[in-house]
């Protein structure tokens, strides 16, 4: 390494060292001799998950979260193909045209913004053609005029947002690939947030598919600030999962709970409650399902708050039923539900060990999960239950029971789920007398 490819890898780790704040003040005073010199270097700095895996693939799908770099990985990884093949035809494909010009080519980092000062690309936004220093070009596509795909040729490719390409998406993508087969390697690269569309599931499943997961928060060069306010704001939501985290959330036909329904019951913890219930779904065995443990509070006004998952795994029978007493004990539980097909009296002994001086109620379960499910589905949709918070793993549970029996969520049983209508189903569908409010 030279003295001056020394100063410049040096200065990038002291930029790199900085908060991202800091580092857009550092930024300023640098000729712009320098900056191109950084930009240049960008596989120093990049993340993990921005640069492109080894191996024999022909998809590469980065599916991750806003903030992830999806867009900056696209661009330096198409930069590179076009320096490595002069005479190289590659597609770029979005939703529309304007999202293709707006994100990938005009954008903060797009295609322009991240071509090396002695490397400048010529855009030209009449014809839809990108041409790069080396000769190669790329031509803009929208997925919404799939039969402008059918027919040309290309050495590589970048799909962006496959998420939200329409109705036409699908038959976009398979013009595309039949056109890909200039070169010894044509592949193609899929940035998008995640949405559980038919077109990404077929992506996914493609055994040519090398997959990249991230999230928000893997992006060193996010200010801590905006990563924290996102995950005060919607960590454990629906959009926070997706659009944060990157996961793909399904919906299930028939279930008896939605992702829409249950976002529109989040609500805040009750001030004032007359009673708190805990629900327990104890394992058939220690190395099996989890224990679930929900608690939930009824207010003055009759509306149930879900406010706990306490659910634990993996845990001995005496360390599921200690888990119980603490949860119970956190939240001041009038009373728990146990279902004793299960080991409910392990719960009351070990209540009674650990002097929780509370009542427990064993239950049987007389019918299939799924159907005691059925009537505290019906109590979501009239809007008799809030969830005080976010609590996912519950929550997959819940969307994964379907109507008429039968399961299809996480893992081989619902027990958060379980536990929870236990609770509600004490709380709200047993007959019960009026006790006095009290602060939670």
């Amino acid at each position: 390494m030279s003295d001056g490819e020394a100063q410049v890898a040096d200065l990038i780790d002291r930029l790199l060292a900085l908060p991202p704040e800091a580092r857009a003040e550092a930024w300023r005073p640098l000729t712009r001799a320098m900056r191109g010199e950084i930009i240049a270097r960008w596989e120093l700095w990049a993340h993990g998950g921005q640069r492109a895996p080894l191996g024999d693939w022909r998809v590469w799908l980065i599916r991750a979260g806003r903030g992830f770099g999806k867009t900056r990985a696209g661009s330096e990884w198409l930069h590179g193909i076009a320096r490595a093949c002069p005479d190289g035809r590659f597609a770029l494909v979005g939703a529309t045209i304007d999202e293709v010009r707006r994100v990938m080519i005009e954008g903060r980092s797009g295609l322009i913004a991240t071509a090396r000062a002695d490397e400048a690309v010529r855009w030209r936004a009449t014809s839809g053609e990108l041409e790069f220093a080396s000769g190669a070009v790329a031509y803009v596509f929208s997925a919404a005029n799939p039969e402008a795909l059918r027919g040309p040729e290309h050495h590589a490719a970048w799909c962006d947002e496959l998420a939200k390409w329409g109705g036409g998406g699908e038959a976009a993508w398979d013009n595309l690939v039949l056109g890909l087969r200039l070169g010894e390697r044509p592949r193609v690269l899929v940035t998008t947030t995640p949405r559980p569309t038919r077109l990404m599931k077929r992506v996914m499943a493609l055994p040519s598919c090398i997959e990249t997961r991230g999230g928000t928060a893997d992006n060193p060069h996010l200010p801590a600030s905006f990563v924290a306010a996102m995950r005060a704001e919607h960590g454990g939501t629906r959009l926070g999962r997706q659009e944060l985290d990157g996961e793909l959330i399904e919906e299930i036909e028939g279930a008896l709970w939605t992702r829409a329904g249950i976002e529109a019951c989040r609500g805040r913890k009750p001030r004032r409650v007359a009673r708190v219930v805990v629900g327990v779904d104890p394992p058939a065995s220690a190395g099996g399902d989890a224990c679930g443990i929900v608690a939930v509070a009824l207010d003055d006004a009759g509306v149930a708050h879900v406010i706990a998952d306490a659910s634990v795994r993996g845990a001995s029978p005496e360390g599921w039923a200690r888990a119980v007493a603490a949860c119970a004990r956190r939240h001041k539980a009038d009373l728990v539900v146990a279902e004793r097909n299960q080991g409910g009296d392990m719960v009351r002994s070990v209540l009674a060990a650990a002097d929780v001086a509370m009542p427990v109620k064993l239950v049987h379960a007389s019918r299939g999960k799924s159907a005691r499910a059925e009537p505290v589905a019906a109590l979501y949709e009239a809007g008799r239950v809030r969830h005080a918070g976010a609590f996912p793993l519950l929550e997959d549970e819940l969307c994964g029971m379907v109507a008429g029996g039968g399961y299809e969520g996480p893992g081989r049983s619902p027990d958060r789920a379980d536990a929870l209508v236990w609770a509600l189903t004490e709380l709200m569908l047993r007959g019960r007398r009026r006790v006095g409010v009290r602060g939670l």
